[in-house]
C-alpha cells in the first residue's frame, strides 16, 4: 500500500511560505488603518525573533514629548515639557510671548522634510539654547514645578498605564530619551503614578541653587538631532541595559532613530514612529525610516500589542 504524503513533492519555497503563515505573529492591531509598514513580513519576523529570545534580552527606548505623551486632544495641542513651563506660576507674559515666537520660527524647521538633519542641527541648538536662557532669566522655583504640571493639560497617550506597568512587571528597562525638560518629565510620570524602578531618563535637567531657584541647565544640551551622541555617552553608565541586545524603539522624529546607537552588539531593533503632524509631506520619509508608522494615533495600542506578543510564552520555544 502506498501512502500519499503531500509535503514530499511540495516545493521548498511553498513549504517556507506555509511555515511562515503558521509561525507569523498574530497582532490584530497591526491591521489598523492608522498603521503603515514598508515590510510587514520583516516586522513580523523581528517580533517573532524577539519573542524567541525572551524578555531577559529586551529593552525599550522611547522619546517622551509627542511619543509617550499625546500630540493633541479634542483638537487642541497637548503641551510638551517645555510648554508646561508656560505657567504664570513660573514665567511672565513677556517670556511666554518670546518662547512662542521661537516655537513658531524653529518648529517648522524641525519638521521640514526638505531639510537635512545636518542643516537642522545648528538651528536646533540655537532654539533650545535661547529657550533655556529665557527660562533661566525667569528664576523658576523648583517647588512650583509640581503645581505647574498639575495645572497643565499634559496627557500621556491612551493605554500608557498598561505600557508602563507591563514593562515594570516583566522587569524590562525603559530608557526615556528626551530633548525636553527632565524635571518636568519626571513630574508628569510621577503624577500619573507610573514612575517605576525600571524607568531611566536622559534629558535636559535644571540646575537649582541652594534656595531652589533655577540658575542653569546641567550637562550637555540634548535636542532632537543629537540624541546619538547622548546615547553613546550615557549607555555605558546604565548597567541595567547591558546584555539586552533586542530593542523596541519609539519616537516621533527621524532624529529619534539614533537613540539605540549606544546599544552594543544589538541583535534586533524594531522601530515604531508616531507621525503626528504634516502627514502627507512626511509620510514617505517615515515609512522608509521606521518599521511601523502610526498615523495620527493618540494611543499606545500598537506598542502594547507588540510588547504583549514579545513577552508571551510560546510552546516549544
Amino acid at each position: 500500500m502506498i501512502y500519499h504524503i503531500p509535503w514530499i513533492n511540495t516545493p521548498v519555497r511553498t513549504v517556507l511560505a506555509i511555515w511562515h503563515q503558521l509561525t507569523k505573529t498574530e497582532i490584530p492591531e497591526l491591521a489598523k488603518c492608522s498603521v503603515l509598514m514598508r515590510e510587514r513580513s520583516r516586522v513580523e519576523e523581528t517580533i517573532h525573533a524577539m519573542q524567541r529570545a525572551g524578555v531577559g534580552n529586551l529593552q525599550v527606548i522611547s522619546d517622551f514629548d509627542m511619543t509617550l505623551t499625546r500630540f493633541a486632544h479634542n483638537g487642541k495641542r497637548v503641551p510638551t515639557t517645555h510648554n508646561i513651563l508656560d505657567n504664570r506660576l513660573l514665567i511672565n507674559e513677556d517670556c511666554t510671548k518670546k518662547i512662542r515666537a521661537l516655537l513658531n520660527t524653529y518648529y517648522p524647521i524641525e519638521i521640514d522634510p526638505s531639510r537635512s538633519a545636518e542643516e537642522k542641527l545648528p538651528l536646533m541648538v540655537e532654539w533650545w539654547t535661547k529657550v533655556h536662557e529665557l527660562l533661566i532669566e525667569q528664576r523658576i522655583r523648583k517647588d512650583m514645578l509640581a503645581q505647574a504640571v498639575k495645572e497643565s493639560s499634559a496627557m500621556l497617550r491612551d493605554g500608557y498605564k498598561v505600557f508602563f506597568d507591563h514593562l515594570a512587571e516583566q522587569q524590562i528597562p525603559l530608557l526615556i530619551f528626551s530633548a525636553g525638560v527632565g524635571d518636568v518629565l519626571e513630574e508628569v510620570i510621577q503624577q500619573n503614578h507610573v514612575f517605576h524602578p525600571n524607568v531611566h531618563i536622559i534629558s535636559n535637567y535644571m540646575d537649582f541653587d541652594q534656595t531652589g531657584v533655577l540658575r542653569a541647565f546641567k550637562g550637555q544640551l540634548i535636542h532632537t538631532f543629537n540624541k546619538r551622541e547622548g546615547a553613546l555617552s550615557h549607555a555605558a553608565g546604565l548597567t541595567e541595559l547591558q546584555g539586552r541586545p533586542n530593542v523596541l524603539l519609539l519616537g516621533d522624529s527621524l532624529g529619534d532613530l539614533t537613540m539605540a546607537d549606544g546599544v552594543s552588539e544589538h541583535e534586533n531593533i524594531l522601530t515604531i514612529g508616531f507621525l503626528n503632524d504634516q502627514v502627507e509631506e512626511r509620510k514617505e520619509s517615515y515609512i522608509n525610516s521606521f518599521d511601523i508608522v502610526l498615523v495620527k494615533d493618540e494611543t499606545m495600542d500598537v506598542p502594547n500589542a507588540v510588547l504583549r506578543h514579545i513577552t508571551s510564552s510560546r510552546n516549544g520555544k
